[in-house]
């Protein structure tokens, strides 16, 4: 039987790989690890999320935004607590399809990107 498609989690917007512990339960899985169970999506999560959909509507199609601009727009003097969350934000809409994230102007997996990335619309 070949493996399940792979999923998202609901936190963090990382990819969950299909796991044999979990075939009975498959359809059931959210989460990637205990962690994202515990923190789930949180009002400043959303926060980050319309910053970032309200940052890109104020640019030019094609442009991108940096996970930190949305971090200081919802965070103010605290936003570099921040920087996980908005990237986790910025995964959560890669994998709602509206977004991309992007390294050197190339678009990357965010599940697996390391070091600055870029966010923006799908085109």
């Amino acid at each position: 039987m070949p493996d399940p498609e792979t999923k998202t989690c609901a936190s963090c917007g990382r990819t969950i790989e299909w796991r044999r512990k979990w075939a009975r339960s498959w359809d059931d899985v959210k989460y990637c690890s205990d962690a994202c169970r515990r923190h789930k999506v949180t009002d400043t999560d959303r926060a980050l999320e319309a910053s970032i959909r309200s940052l890109l509507d104020s640019r030019k199609g094609g442009a991108t935004i940096c996970p930190s601009e949305a971090a200081r727009e919802v965070g103010g003097e605290e936003w570099r607590d921040l920087m996980e969350p908005a990237r986790r934000a910025a995964r959560r809409l890669v994998a709602a399809g509206e977004v991309e994230v992007t390294q050197g102007g190339t678009v990357v997996d965010p599940s697996t990107a390391k070091g600055p990335i870029r966010v923006r619309r799908v085109l």
